[in-house]
């Protein structure tokens, strides 16, 4: 469902393209697994997560004398059924964020304090 958001009301994501996250709930095949995010779309509060989400979409032949197959392909889920992984703690983590010395801005573990970004 499409909300009545000005471009401005968006909130900002906490997870980027090519996080690596773990699903925290969702279906029972789905919960538990750790993958790489593929999109992220921020107007529906929505992320793509490889692996996660399988659905199968029938794709017609487009040329004369090709045949049409079965295509499986992830779909988005909700932003919020995802926590960024730790690796050193193998699981979701909540994040902060802390400047360095150098003013670059990075987002860090809250239980282990160790940088998230690469």
């Amino acid at each position: 469902m499409a909300s009545n958001k000005t471009d401005k009301e968006y909130r900002r994501l906490t997870i980027k393209k090519g996080d690596q996250v773990v699903v925290i709930s969702g279906r029972d095949a789905d919960r538990g697994k750790v993958g790489k995010v593929l999109r992220v779309l921020p107007k529906t509060d929505r992320v793509v997560v490889e692996g996660v989400g399988m659905v199968t979409r029938h794709q017609k032949p487009t040329m004369q004398g090709q045949k049409g197959s079965l295509v499986r392909k992830e779909a988005p889920i909700q932003r919020s059924r995802v926590m960024l992984y730790d690796a050193s703690l193998k699981k979701g983590v909540r994040t902060g964020s802390k400047t360095l010395e150098n003013g670059q801005k990075v987002r860090v573990s809250q239980k282990s304090g160790e940088t998230l970004d690469n």
